[in-house]
């Protein structure tokens, strides 16, 4: 009797040191970033750091009438459909803005949900208070 009441205590203390280490063997997953932030916090992104993408994802005839500089355009509709041929890195910080801020919250949750991990929306260009280009 004695050996079955230590047998029904300790196979849960048993299991758990079996289940835990093998938990802790895997190697750990990259935490995804999805974050709105300033127009600010961008464009100081933009001046004090380097590797990372600006995703405007207005349609091509909005971005040609004008965006920020070396961003990168890709049509929100278009994001399942081209966002890995135009962003290869799922791990690249990316900035994403639109005109208002709707399309852009819309396409970072898409690109989060595709796996996507460094992701930062700041709104739309209305909101932009610095130079943008129309090259």
């Amino acid at each position: 009797m004695r050996k079955i009441l230590l047998l029904i205590f300790c196979l849960p203390v048993m299991l758990c040191v079996g289940g835990c280490s093998a938990d802790k063997a895997q190697s750990p997953q990259k935490q995804s970033v999805y974050k709105n932030i300033t127009a600010e916090e961008a464009k100081d992104i933009i001046d004090t750091e380097s590797g990372y993408l600006i995703l405007d994802v207005r349609t091509q005839e909005e971005f040609e009438q004008g965006h920020i500089p070396n961003a990168v355009n890709l049509d929100y509709q278009e994001i399942a459909q081209k966002a890995e041929e135009v962003l290869p890195d799922k791990n690249q910080k990316i900035l994403i803005y639109c005109r208002s801020g709707r399309r852009s919250k819309i396409a970072a949750q898409e690109l989060l949900d595709m796996g996507y991990t460094s992701l930062y929306e700041f709104g739309g260009i209305i909101d932009w208070p610095y130079d943008t280009v129309t090259e």
